[in-house]
């Protein structure tokens, strides 16, 4: 599986901490940016990148860092077809792959540490989503909005 990872400044280090560790697990990583925590750097930048290479096909997934994870997400989730969430648990972090077909986990680096954040990481991408009929039906009525035909 590739993983695209991308981050404001202020989610550079744990960025960069999960880039080397799905590394080191055999994950096809690809790291947009940003490199230097020093230099100012917005987060939907970073969003916009990362979700570019979700729909080129680079990239499988996508992980999200910024200081809460909330604007990065709320960045994301302005693309169709981006399905973004916090996660600070590894139930959500699975279960919204189950359920809800999340391809964009989002971290705070304000508010978890790097131990955390590979466990949600690998919750994230060990996860697979359910084909049972109730979750192909929300998922429908999900994308049915972002073609404005659900009111």
């Amino acid at each position: 599986m590739n993983v695209v990872l991308a981050s404001d400044h202020v989610g550079q280090p744990l960025k960069q901490h999960l880039v080397d560790f799905l590394k080191s697990k055999g994950y096809g990583v690809l790291d947009v940016g940003v490199n230097d925590p020093a230099v100012r750097a917005d987060y939907p930048d970073s969003a916009t990148r990362a979700v570019g290479a979700l729909r080129d096909g680079s990239a499988d997934r996508a992980i999200l860092v910024c200081g809460s994870g909330v604007g990065i997400s709320i960045a994301a989730n302005k693309f169709d077809g981006i399905y973004a969430s916090v996660c600070h648990d590894t139930y959500s972090a699975h279960q919204g792959v189950e359920h809800d077909q999340m391809n964009a986990l989002c971290l705070g680096s304000r508010v978890i540490g790097p131990a955390l954040a590979e466990e949600l990481a690998l919750s994230f991408l060990h996860a697979e989503p359910m084909t049972e009929p109730r979750y192909l039906v929300r998922f429908e009525k999900v994308q049915a909005i972002e073609r404005g035909e659900q009111k």
